[in-house]
């Protein structure tokens, strides 16, 4: 059964006479339909989002922290459906989408949480001889009217990170979901708007980057611009925006390093999630494995005899483990790199093949630092292999990447561990741990292309305030 959404723009459901199909991205049945937004539309929003913001900025701390606590009870109230809404659009396994709706509440009871501590600092003066006899402290104020743009792969959690702080620190927010998946973000209207939240804070435009996603970038009136996509799009974006606050979070092809003394069924046990849990469509998808030599072999087998038994196949059923990409054109893509990289050199351990719009969770080895599968983001159910003989050699090798969003290392060796930590040019170091090791309160975001500013409640509120700088003079 196909179901027919409405948008949500100044507290009001509303149509735009043009609508855009959304698919089951497993069946390719259509099984929603949500309006397609143009210009005016996206300027209406931003308009109404302003004119909010006069009064939003002003709400008590505590009432902001009171309609994000409801929002948590809503969101958990609704699990299921908002689930299989995830497995539908994304074409994410049942477990991971049931896991994203898990988080986003948990997003959003931070952000209720941080809306009581946002503060700021009294500052000594008079540590300079030029401020005798005053006084000063700082505060942090909204910025306005904040524009977030957000991918398809997350799109209830990834919404939540740009949605929940903005409305945290008495901000307004235009949000223009994936146009794959923008479902998620209607049921997220529903549930804001049954919250309490007054109209106009939360708008949400569904339609193409050229058009909608342009005019959000470069209006005036949008204080901030939050993102994560790719890299070609953020370096757009820089260029747009003009002078304003820009958060770009890009992507990687994170690796995870696998020394001789860790536990290599744990490590293995847990690489397998990580590479392949959303189908490997996830910023922080573990790509690059390096194995130490002298645990080469006994982690390679053990790693792909794992990845042999998950279940691929539809999203809906309980005990999937990999569903499909979210466009017959990615599976085309990706195996036309896994074959240019077996051209030249690579050895399928497993998988190696689409079937439908589905790729098989895919295991290469003998692959070089050159290939596409290793040097560019895969974004798919495709994990390489690498053997290395020293620490320093697999630092330098994790660091080649022109991405640096995180990196894991297992290993028993607090001196190696410490020695990661300091060496590798990543926005996190996971210790006994992979790359894709995330909890929404801590500071997340990379270095070089993996893209600027951090995510995590606190740090993007901050990012999302101004400070103002109070002195009085006693004198």
């Amino acid at each position: 059964m196909t179901k027919s959404y409405q948008t949500y723009v100044d507290g009001q459901w509303t149509s735009t006479g043009q609508t855009m199909d959304v698919f089951n991205k497993f069946s390719g049945e259509v099984f929603a339909t949500v309006p397609l937004a143009d210009g005016a539309l996206t300027e209406k929003a931003i308009a109404s989002a302003k004119k909010a913001y006069q009064s939003f900025r002003k709400m008590p701390a505590h009432q902001r922290s009171a309609i994000l606590d409801k929002t948590v009870e809503l969101i958990n109230k609704r699990e299921a459906e908002i689930a299989a809404v995830i497995s539908q659009e994304v074409g994410k396994a049942w477990k991971f989408s049931v896991n994203e709706v898990q988080r986003s509440a948990e997003t959003f009871k931070f952000a209720a949480d941080e809306a009581k501590r946002l503060h700021g600092e009294t500052i000594p003066v008079d540590a300079s001889r030029f401020g005798e006899n005053r006084f000063g402290y700082f505060i942090r104020e909204p910025l306005g009217v904040i524009g977030a743009i957000t991918p398809f792969n997350f799109p209830l959690n990834l919404v939540a990170h740009k949605v929940a702080p903005a409305i945290a620190t008495g901000n307004t927010i235009v949000l223009k979901p994936a146009s794959a998946t923008p479902v998620s973000s209607l049921i997220l209207a529903e549930i804001l708007e049954e919250a309490g939240l007054p109209p106009g804070v939360f708008n949400v435009v569904v339609g193409p980057g050229r058009e909608v996603g342009d005019a959000i970038v470069v209006h005036p009136d949008c204080k901030k611009i939050t993102f994560t996509g790719s890299p070609a799009v953020g370096n757009q974006i820089v260029r747009k925006a003009g002078i304003k606050k820009v958060t770009l979070e890009l992507g990687s092809n994170s690796a995870t390093i696998i020394e001789a003394d860790a536990d290599l069924e744990k490590a293995a046990a847990r690489c397998v999630v990580s590479a392949f849990a959303n189908s490997g469509q996830v910023c922080i998808s573990l790509q690059r494995i390096y194995v130490n030599r002298q645990c080469l072999d006994q982690f390679t087998k053990i790693f792909v005899d794992k990845v042999k038994g998950l279940k691929v196949g539809n999203p809906l059923d309980e005990d999937c483990d990999v569903g499909p990409l979210i466009d017959a054109k990615e599976v085309e893509r990706i195996d036309t790199w896994v074959k240019e990289a077996v051209k030249l050199g690579a050895v399928v351990a497993t998988g190696g093949h689409g079937e439908g719009r589905v790729y098989q969770p895919t295991v290469l080895t003998q692959v070089t630092e050159d290939m596409k599968i290793m040097c560019m983001e895969t974004f798919a159910p495709v994990v390489s292999i690498v053997a290395y003989d020293s620490f320093e050699e697999v630092i330098d090798l994790v660091n080649g990447s022109e991405f640096g969003l995180q990196a894991g290392v297992y290993t028993n060796d607090i001196n190696k561990a410490l020695q990661a930590v300091d060496d590798l040019d990543v926005g996190g170091v996971m210790i006994n741990d992979t790359a894709t090791y995330r909890v929404d309160h801590l500071p997340y975001g990379g270095n070089k292309l993996s893209g600027l500013g951090r995510e995590g409640i606190r740090f993007a509120m901050e990012d999302m305030t101004n400070i103002k700088m109070v002195m009085i003079n006693r004198n």
